[in-house]
């Protein structure tokens, strides 16, 4: 499938934005962050900077983004409605939760349950954009059990990692967002190299045998293209890239997503000085947005459609 940037950008930004907020949710009722209305600024305004950003970017995707809003119609059968639906309702407890954060510094009471509905909404859109991708059948590099798992945790790492880079920021030590941040990171790691060992091992049922139906009369192969030029369903869902280049690209999304936050988070845990914390801790964040950027570009580029069965295509 062709890697359209604005999508690369929604899903990577936003799914930091929704990791931040789950977390902000769970971990404010619970005591384990501060209560300084000025951490919650801070916080909120990564939150919603990173989610709005994000909804924002994905719109320019569409051939006319103006018409966006009627995509909220189909909630019933569309799961890309459903993320909308949810994306928005999640805007209405996160905006209480903030409001209890940082007009009265409180995070408990009725306020925590706005962070836990929060919390429970940025998880549903989430796993509502996955499954946007995990619910097409005609793509088998999507339609597998392990894109929800990456979702979920690619969004909870970076979310992670970008509140540990805040804790250090307020030299506020919290051993366990620590353990979180790197478990978080670990699960991530495991789910992606999953997924990846996934579509390395398997392939689409469909050939140009059952394609066309001729696979009775033995090998089907192409004898012309059925179009002189490109056209749409080649740019959209034709792209592809060499098995040499993807391979580099995982390792280095794996060294940048994974292998380096993990030892800066470390780092940034053991640092003394609060200044060399913070540095080591957002270099962390830093890492792990490119890297997840260079995933997700593989996400969509590895991906492969039925439909190119009909142009060539050996397997799909």
């Amino acid at each position: 499938m062709h890697p359209a940037l604005s999508v690369i950008l929604f899903t990577t930004t936003s799914g930091a934005g929704y990791g931040l907020l789950a977390l902000l949710g769970v971990l404010g009722p619970l005591g384990l962050l501060p209560g300084d209305r000025w951490f919650g600024v801070a916080a909120f305004a990564l939150v919603f900077v990173s989610v709005t950003f994000g909804l924002l970017s994905s719109t320019f995707h569409l051939g006319h983004p103006e018409r966006a809003w009627r995509a909220l119609s189909q909630w019933r059968s569309s799961w890309l409605s459903r993320e909308g639906l949810l994306a928005l309702a999640t805007y209405v407890p996160a905006g209480l939760y903030a409001l209890g954060w940082v007009g009265f510094e409180r995070t408990g009471g009725a306020w925590a349950v706005a962070g836990l509905a929060a919390a429970a909404l940025a998880a549903a859109t989430v796993y509502a954009t996955s499954m946007i991708y995990r619910s097409l059948k005609p793509i088998q590099r999507w339609c597998n059990g392990w894109v929800p798992p990456n979702y979920l945790l690619l969004a909870l790492m970076t979310g992670a990692l970008l509140l540990h880079a805040l804790l250090a920021a307020w030299a506020e030590a919290q051993p366990a967002v620590t353990v979180l941040t790197l478990a978080a990171t670990v699960g991530a790691a495991i789910a992606k190299h999953g997924y990846w060992r996934n579509i390395d091992r398997t392939s689409s049922a469909s050939t140009p045998e059952t394609a066309t139906g001729l696979g009775a009369l033995g090998k089907v192969r192409l004898l012309e293209a059925p179009h002189t030029t490109e056209n749409y369903l080649l740019k959209e869902m034709g792209f592809r890239v060499a098995r040499k280049h993807a391979t580099k690209l995982r390792r280095i999304s794996s060294a940048l997503a994974f292998l380096l936050p993990f030892l800066l988070t470390v780092a940034a845990a053991l640092a003394g000085s609060r200044w060399t914390g913070s540095f080591l801790a957002v270099l962390a964040v830093l890492s792990a947005l490119a890297g997840v950027l260079i995933e997700r570009w593989l996400f969509f580029a590895e991906a492969r459609h039925t439909v190119t069965l009909y142009y060539g295509a050996e397997i799909a």
